[in-house]
């Protein structure tokens, strides 16, 4: 597995971690009340990407999933009931996995120190790990997040298509607090992971703004009909590794999801999309940023809230 160095990044950015907003989170949270919780969450995770690598862009992407739905709350993690709808079922989120790798490190959590560590740290945490396994940057996350008793179903509209535009997009995350470049920094974690045939096939058949040898390799295994669940990689040159190839990607027209290539498509995003298919330091840095002001989301209802013993239920 590749190895990352790039921890050394963050002597760049000493301030960051003590930025926290909402509920006065620290990254030394858990020090005192459950410092092995960070040992936990990494062996668990470099287990499950040593097992799978797709993993850390699973659970990158259930993090942001639940970030963007009404803050980093656990909410995503809730199972419906007869008498409560989760996020689990909504359209956008029938394609996450990895509940059970969550759950298996909160069983263990929860043997090391029982009732302290929340569902959304121990999410915030994972996705970290999972970032810095496949070779892309470290940073540290700040802690004392706590799991939302509810979930609001209007919000779950929040979640960025792979159909969306570029005002669209910018839209979307600025109601987030976070700006363009934040947004196109986060867009780098698609240099992880597999997409639907579902979700890029009006891209490749229909869109001009794609290499034509490209769509016609996509094509391949994306009919025009039919295998909506055929799977092709993000970025089609290092689907494991965290790096910069996907804004590669971008300048050439190699983008799996319309939305993407909104990012470098004559619009504004695209000398900051050249600059980031140049520079990886770059990108990781940025990259840093925004995931922090991305994990630094909170529930609109913060007083609602507790430190689930499972995160599939409310206590």
């Amino acid at each position: 597995m590749k190895a990352s160095n790039s921890f050394l990044i963050l002597s760049l950015f000493p301030l960051l971690a003590s930025i926290a907003h909402g509920w006065d989170l620290s990254p030394t949270f858990y020090d005192n009340s459950c410092p092995e919780v960070y040992d936990i969450v990494q062996k668990a995770m470099d287990q499950a990407i040593g097992k799978e690598p797709r993993m850390g862009a699973s659970i990158l992407r259930m993090h942001f999933h639940d970030c963007f739905v009404n803050g980093c709350d656990a909410s995503l993690l809730l199972d419906d009931t007869p008498t409560f709808t989760g996020e689990k079922s909504a359209s956008p989120n029938l394609s996450i996995r990895g509940y059970e790798l969550i759950d298996d490190i909160k069983s263990q959590v929860e043997q090391a120190c029982k009732a302290t560590v929340s569902c959304a740290d121990i999410l915030a945490l994972a996705a970290r790990d999972g970032v810095g396994l496949l070779g892309g940057p470290n940073w540290t996350v700040d802690l004392g997040r706590r799991d939302s008793r509810t979930v609001i179903q209007q919000q779950i509209s929040s979640l960025p298509p792979p159909t969306a535009n570029l005002s669209t997009l910018i839209t979307m995350f600025a109601a987030k607090n976070l700006s363009p470049q934040d947004m196109t920094a986060l867009s780098g974690a698609h240099t992880i992971g597999l997409g639907q045939c579902k979700n890029f096939r009006d891209h490749i058949y229909s869109d001009t703004d794609v290499d034509p040898f490209f769509a016609a390799m996509r094509q391949q295994s994306c009919p025009s009909s039919g295998g909506d669940g055929n799977l092709a990689p993000i970025d089609d040159q290092s689907e494991n590794s965290f790096d910069n190839s996907y804004f590669k990607n971008l300048v050439v027209k190699h983008s799996l999801f319309h939305s993407d290539q909104e990012l470098f498509n004559g619009g504004s995003q695209d000398l900051l999309v050249w600059q980031y298919s140049n520079d990886p330091i770059g990108f990781f840095n940025d990259f840093i940023i925004a995931m922090v002001k991305m994990g630094d989301l909170v529930p609109m209802d913060e007083t609602n809230t507790e430190i689930r013993s499972n995160c599939r239920n409310v206590n």
